[in-house]
């Protein structure tokens, strides 16, 4: 269910989250009915988020403005930033930060920290400031331009005792997705969401970190329990648990099967025209092979593969979609006029991205999908199909 537009009182992240870069943080935002919020941002040195590294205590004011244009079922939003500062909880956390915004900031920021200065435990510095015009975040590549973009939706869990009946509320919270570059965070505006906020009163059962991370501040970090590393064996089928939203107003859901003993799979990506995934437009339908996989030297704990499209094939699901295809240049998109609704056609990659030239607002950048969907599937096994990362493979 979508809700008007109310955010709740505080809103943690449920777990570790993994960033492009690799970045490993855990959120919790605070929202207060005149408009202001107090956000806080935890990054770590580790994927499960056990090693803190420099926290953000963030201030500013958001302003709701209209339902977006671009994004069907968000909420465009204005924010203005007042504070943000910046603790540390290590010597080689301090020094690594300073060097960064001494190198890359601009003359009021040079200064920011001197070489060879001593780390204080608990100490806040003051990274921006609206009332000095101070502002020394871009070397950090900080952005909030998540908040630019925002829903609530609300659903409700299955009690999980046997002797329990009825439901229970949740209450999620999606913000804007945030850009794989750094450098193009600063300006980028989002068309799709991160992986929802829960709300600190009605959130999923159970959700062991969401206590320890609504519980902290600056000066205490959460540190999330021990998970056991599971060993990667891409086998299987997995679905997505919702609707997904992807940047360049991409609604879609996705079912993959994995054959682990011959190293080949099969995907199918459901694409719909709402934010709710009830109007389908078109089916993909892709299978092939994957070589065996490597542990990552970017991301610790992530596995990198290589996977190869053999076969492919599209479904149109609506007329608009059919009317598309066939009035699309001889030969670009199989043959002429030979799209019908609700019958695959074989096609090629450059069928696919053919497809997404022709919808609007549609990318769908075949070429490098696949490969980019490995990766993003082998670094959280535990929710394969879902928005885990805030990018979608298909917008770079």
């Amino acid at each position: 269910m979508l809700l008007p537009l109310m955010l709740a009182p505080l809103l943690p992240h449920p777990g570790c989250e993994v960033r492009p870069g690799p970045e490993f943080l855990t959120r919790s935002y605070l929202f207060y009915a005149n408009r202001l919020f107090k956000a806080y941002q935890f990054y770590y040195w580790d994927p499960s988020c056990r090693d803190p590294s420099y926290s953000l205590v963030i201030k500013g004011k958001l302003r709701l403005r209209q339902a977006s244009w671009i994004t069907r079922g968000a909420t465009e939003a204005d924010y203005h930033l007042h504070k943000v500062g910046i603790v540390f909880h290590s010597q080689k956390a301090m020094r690594e930060v300073a060097s960064w915004i001494n190198q890359t900031s601009g003359e009021g920021c040079s200064g920011f920290l001197p070489p060879g200065r001593t780390w204080a435990p608990g100490a806040l510095y003051e990274l921006l400031s609206a009332k000095t015009e101070r502002d020394c975040t871009a070397a950090l590549g900080f952005a909030m331009h998540e908040l630019s973009l925002v829903r609530v939706e609300k659903h409700y869990q299955p009690l999980l005792q046997p002797q329990q009946s009825g439901r229970r509320l949740v209450e999620e919270l999606y913000l804007g997705d945030i850009h794989t570059e750094w450098v193009e965070r600063l300006h980028y505006r989002p068309t799709g969401y991160q992986r929802p906020m829960q709300s600190a009163v009605h959130h999923v059962h159970p959700c062991p970190a969401c206590g320890i991370i609504y519980r902290a501040d600056e000066h205490h970090p959460p540190i999330l329990p021990v998970r056991a590393q599971l060993p990667m064996q891409l086998s299987g089928s997995w679905v997505s648990t919702h609707c997904e939203v992807r940047p360049a107003v991409l609604f879609l859901t996705r079912y993959f099967i994995f054959h682990g003993n011959n190293h080949t799979w099969e995907g199918y990506y459901y694409h719909y025209s709402d934010p709710l995934c009830k109007q389908p437009t078109f089916t993909i339908y892709a299978s092939g092979h994957y070589t065996q996989g490597i542990p990552s030297s970017k991301v610790r704990g992530g596995t990198e593969l290589a996977f190869k499209v053999t076969q492919a094939r599209v479904t149109p699901m609506d007329q608009v979609t059919v009317m598309m295809l066939n009035s699309s240049e001889p030969g670009s998109c199989g043959l002429t006029s030979s799209w019908s609704h609700s019958l695959p056609a074989d096609t090629t990659l450059a069928a696919l991205l053919c497809l997404s030239q022709c919808s609007t607002g549609l990318r769908f950048g075949t070429c490098q999908l696949w490969p980019r969907v490995a990766a993003h599937l082998v670094q959280q096994p535990q929710a394969l199909p879902g928005n885990r990362h805030s990018h979608s493979p298909c917008t770079e």
